[in-house]
């Protein structure tokens, strides 16, 4: 029996821009496709599924039941949401094959403590925020974790090859791209050349005075 996430939904009429009479009405529209599968409107319960985003995120493996039929894996692959609101808008579900590996973007979270941004005075860099990756639709991670604790000062930088990658997930990503480092606090060398500037006005000047302009010759 699966214990994946089980959505439910039914078969929806309703297109283009009439939709957001479905949306009033507190249904979210989606569609679901893949593998041969012709595109299929369907329509969610909008609170259950914004249940259900608290338990899951996007790339998450779901079974999708629509209308009577038999529930059936998908991947959660696309979450549009409302740009004010945050709600969910729209929703792209994509049919799997539970033997067929799949190529998906994850998301990179930070865990553990830099030394040299939270002692030093330092900006945390996030270089970037996902990587690509291929795995069996069961072995999809919802994120790839690095750990920070070893940027302990200010040359120190970590790549994609720091990920921890789970066994069966394979990084698409180029080993040797960045993902992090420390940037040191700002000097402020302005500051500093601004108080220099007075001894450099000249003999005979005060600090903050223009200097006497030269006798014209001509």
């Amino acid at each position: 029996m699966s214990t994946r996430p089980l959505v439910t939904a039914e078969p929806r009429e309703v297109v283009g821009k009439s939709v957001n009479a479905l949306r009033r009405q507190g249904l979210v529209p989606a569609v679901v496709y893949g593998h041969g599968k012709a595109s299929q409107p369907i329509q969610l319960d909008a609170r259950a599924f914004e249940e259900l985003l608290r338990h899951v995120t996007r790339n998450t493996l779901v079974d999708l039941k629509v209308g009577s039929g038999r529930a059936t894996p998908v991947l959660l692959q696309g979450i549009h949401e409302h740009p004010v609101r945050r709600q969910p808008i729209h929703v792209d579900f994509y049919v799997v094959k539970m033997t067929e590996e799949l190529t998906v973007d994850v998301p990179i979270v930070h865990v553990g403590e830099s030394l040299a941004a939270e002692k030093m005075g330092g900006t945390l860099l996030h270089l970037r925020e996902h990587v690509s990756v291929r795995a069996l639709p069961g072995d999809l991670p919802h994120s790839l974790e690095l750990d920070i604790s070893t940027l302990r000062d200010f040359d120190a930088v970590l790549h994609v090859r720091d990920l921890a990658v789970p066994d069966g997930v394979t990084v698409l990503t180029d080993a040797d791209e960045p993902l992090a480092r420390v940037q040191p606090p700002r000097v402020d060398e302005e500051l500093a050349a601004a108080a220099e500037a007075p001894a450099e006005a000249g003999p005979g000047t005060e600090a903050g005075e223009p200097a006497a302009a030269e006798p014209d010759t001509e």
